[in-house]
């Protein structure tokens, strides 16, 4: 490919180098060839000015109307290429004042949560303490009836074995129901209160 390339490279030049000595032949002088003859001029001059009245009264005014709505098309785009860069502008402001108040509401969110748990945390914490004081409290009050029962049960086992001994000891039996068994279980009772106290 390289090799026609420089063959028809060698050929123009060749007949680029032969064209002025075949313009020189025909005798007539170098400057001559320049200055047109009057029978060709006029005739050349009159299609000359035909065709340009023809083409300035038929095809210029089509041509520059051509131009002036291509020059309104190219202004239009132009135009409406302006307004789509402001209105994408305006709305990459707008996305990204939504995306800033979405964010801004995402951690008023996670604050007002935090703070939620939080209440509930110390809601929960305020109730387990409540309930362990009411606990205790059923407790100490179970313990303190338990141990008056135990009282009482261990009062009244201790006056049947005071009577019981008594009557060993006086020989003779003492009344249960009586004045005796009053005056033993009340002494039960003060001694069980001083020992409490």
């Amino acid at each position: 490919m390289k090799n026609s390339y420089r063959a028809l490279a060698v050929a123009a030049a060749a007949s680029c180098a032969a064209l002025p000595q075949i313009a020189f032949a025909e005798g007539t002088g170098g400057a001559e060839i320049l200055i047109p003859k009057m029978a060709e001029f006029v005739p050349a001059l009159i299609a000359f000015l035909i065709i340009l009245f023809v083409l300035a009264k038929m095809a210029w005014p089509q041509i520059l109307s051509t131009m002036e709505e291509r020059e309104r098309r190219i202004a239009d785009s132009l135009d409406e290429a302006e307004k789509t860069r402001q209105k994408a502008l305006a709305d990459r402001k707008a996305s990204d004042d939504i995306v800033t108040d979405a964010r801004r509401q995402a951690a008023e969110i996670v604050l007002a949560a935090r703070q939620d748990a939080e209440t509930e945390r110390s809601r929960i914490l305020a109730a387990a303490h409540a309930e362990a004081e009411d606990i205790l409290a059923k407790a100490h009050t179970s313990a303190e009836e338990e141990r008056r029962s135990i009282y009482a049960d261990a009062a009244a086992s201790i006056a049947d074995l005071s009577v019981s001994v008594a009557s060993k000891i006086v020989a003779k039996t003492l009344d249960e129901d009586g004045e005796q068994r009053r005056l033993i279980e009340r002494y039960i009772e003060e001694a069980g209160s001083l020992n409490a106290d």
